[in-house]
């Protein structure tokens, strides 16, 4: 990570050149701390982000609340009235209900990461990487339950749910898994690029960050094969990636802030924003948030639609 010294001409930057016309009306809030995975909440547009030692909630107009954990850690997941957040400090799932934001609930499985890792939502149940030696988490969230544990390849962090499957990659055997939650296990297994990371599904594909050579690929949800790779940069870690709109949207750490490609052509359709360290990116119809922790930011940006067109 480079020194906050290093990147705040970045941050000047942003806050004081008039917006680009892709992105005219976005919003830049400063969040002290360390503001890492967000989640936007579909009722409202309003975003979690994981913060230090702490769970807030914002809007445009700034902090709407928090709640203080353990460490909070990995990306989050909405279903209904209750955020699900991992725990690194003491290896759980929390259930915080979103209008209270109280914890009502714990279930202890275990995180596989220290911190890089997603929570996934699928199939009436909820999956979590549980061990680093290759072990994922399927909880029920009515009876707060481990329901099973399905065996994969070691350092599986990454998860998604799409087309019916939990996606799942490995980033040391850069393997991407496909889980059948019909019988809790790995159907399909194929190599997307090094060092996969993070996941999407979505306009027609499954989306895989390769965080080792600078790719991004699209899987065939069908086959579970690569049928499609564009290469954005050196590297890809750390970041995002998400689907929707009629685009990929990648969160990147160098070069630039974060690109729109093409998921048909797989074209880059355009680079925005100076390069300002690693952070997080969700997309809603209403625009994206993105999460700037090397700099204590955090933006949202309307109008997606008219971003890479």
């Amino acid at each position: 990570m480079k020194p906050l010294w290093s990147i705040l001409p970045a941050l000047a930057a942003i806050a004081a050149t008039p917006a680009a016309a892709e992105d005219p009306e976005r919003v830049v809030l400063a969040v002290p701390g360390f503001a890492n995975f967000a989640e936007i909440d579909p009722r409202d547009d309003t975003v979690w982000i994981n913060n230090q030692d702490r769970v807030e909630h914002w809007s445009t107009r700034g902090k709407l609340g928090e709640l203080v954990m353990g460490k909070p850690c990995g990306a989050m997941f909405i279903v209904g009235p209750n955020l699900w957040a991992a725990d690194c400090k003491d290896g759980t799932l929390n259930r915080i209900d979103t209008a209270t934001l109280k914890i009502t609930a714990s279930v202890t499985t275990g995180l596989a990461s220290r911190g890089e890792f997603n929570v996934a939502y699928g199939a009436g149940s909820l999956w979590v990487p549980s061990k680093s030696e290759g072990v994922i988490s399927r909880v029920d969230p009515e009876t707060l339950k481990v329901i099973a544990t399905i065996p994969v390849d070691p350092d599986t962090w990454y998860l998604v749910f799409g087309y019916g499957s939990l996606w799942a990659a490995s980033s040391t055997h850069n393997s991407l898994q496909r889980i059948d939650p019909a019988t809790d296990s790995v159907v399909h297994k194929t190599i997307t690029g090094e060092q996969p990371g993070f996941l999407a599904v979505g306009e027609g594909g499954v989306w895989v960050q390769n965080q080792g050579d600078g790719t991004v690929a699209r899987v065939d949800p069908q086959t579970g094969e690569v049928n499609g790779k564009v290469k954005i940069g050196d590297k890809l870690k750390w970041g995002e990636v998400t689907a929707g709109g009629g685009k990929i949207w990648l969160r990147t750490t160098e070069d630039q802030m974060f690109v729109v490609i093409d998921p048909k052509t797989l074209a880059i359709k355009a680079r925005i924003g100076p390069q300002i360290g690693s952070g997080a990116l969700r997309y809603v119809d209403a625009g994206l948030w993105t999460t700037e922790h090397d700099i204590q930011t955090m933006t949202w940006w309307p109008h997606p639609e008219r971003i890479g067109n």
